[in-house]
């Protein structure tokens, strides 16, 4: 029986109440085409059956595992149970467009590659919103859409597509990724290193809900991205990141002196703190603070990964 054109692999844990947002955008899309498999990275709150109740208008199958195995293994997990020739991953904390599976079906259409839609992060009025977030957003879209192609594959994330054939001659996902991120870019780091171009596509943005909305859970995150860039070094050598390396300035000073104290506790407790003060602070004050938390727990995640304790 011939399958359908695509695969919507969504992985999850503890995403009971962002996947009706999810899969009512994918209820919506202009074909219907695809089929959806929704991997529980351990099920702790009901996920399988929240996916489940959307049977009847969806083709959507759970895998459910019966502990923790980490992002990397629910993906791949997804692409050995998918029926598609084109394997499109979508967080569960995403919400596309109408034309969302059809956009990355046209885009597989000249030959073999991998696509990049860019997410655009939903945030409440929080301190860390108004005088920092909304703008490193705003920063983070305007760099990707400017970034050379040999350089594309540092975007692989959280809405992106290959084909199913791509996927195991690359080799799937590195289950070695247990920290925040960077699974994907080593996927796309390999996707590149096999011959396939990755292009940006722009019209194939989709709305982000789980965006970080404090300074503390952005440091956080970024301590252990910070952590898991170091894998990927380990794994790929230095050269694969040129300009890896912190930098020299006043800013880089500052941002290295902070580092050598930032951890899981001081991160939580110092931007719980900033983001008390930043209304009363001139708005480039408080960015700054911002930036410090995020910049200086990155850099402590590269310099310092035991400080990263949590598993993703």
């Amino acid at each position: 029986m011939t399958g359908p054109a695509a695969s919507i692999i969504v992985p999850t844990r503890g995403g009971a109440a962002r996947l009706p947002v999810l899969l009512g955008a994918l209820a919506r899309q202009d074909t219907r085409d695809f089929e959806v498999i929704v991997v529980v990275d351990g099920d702790v709150d009901g996920s399988a059956d929240k996916a489940r109740r959307w049977s009847a208008v969806l083709d959507v199958r759970p895998i459910v595992f019966a502990e923790n195995r980490g992002r990397a293994a629910a993906l791949n997990a997804g692409a050995e149970a998918a029926r598609g020739n084109l394997l499109i991953r979508c967080d569960d904390d995403l919400e596309p467009a109408s034309t969302f599976v059809s956009g990355h079906i046209a885009r597989h259409i000249g030959g073999p590659c991998g696509v990049v839609g860019l997410t655009t992060n939903v945030l409440p009025n929080t301190p860390y919103a108004l005088a920092y977030g909304r703008r490193a957003d705003e920063s983070s879209i305007a760099y990707a859409l400017t970034l050379p192609g040999d350089r594309t594959w540092r975007l692989w994330s959280a809405n992106v597509s290959v084909p199913r054939d791509a996927h195991f001659r690359v080799g799937g996902y590195d289950g070695r990724y247990r920290r925040y991120g960077w699974e994907d870019v080593d996927f796309g780091y390999r996707l590149r290193a096999a011959g396939y171009p990755i292009w940006v596509a722009p019209e194939l943005m989709a709305r982000h809900h789980g965006a970080s909305t404090t300074t503390a859970v952005w440091a956080l995150r970024a301590l252990h991205s910070g952590a898991a860039r170091e894998t990927f070094l380990e794994i790929h050598g230095r050269d694969a990141l040129p300009g890896a390396d912190a930098g020299r300035g006043a800013w880089d000073r500052i941002v290295r002196a902070a580092s050598t104290a930032a951890s899981e506790r001081t991160l939580r407790a110092y931007g719980g703190a900033v983001d008390a003060v930043a209304r009363f602070m001139p708005r480039p004050v408080a960015e700054k603070l911002m930036a410090l938390a995020v910049e200086s727990a990155g850099l402590a995640g590269i310099r310092y990964p035991e400080r990263a304790k949590a598993t993703f």
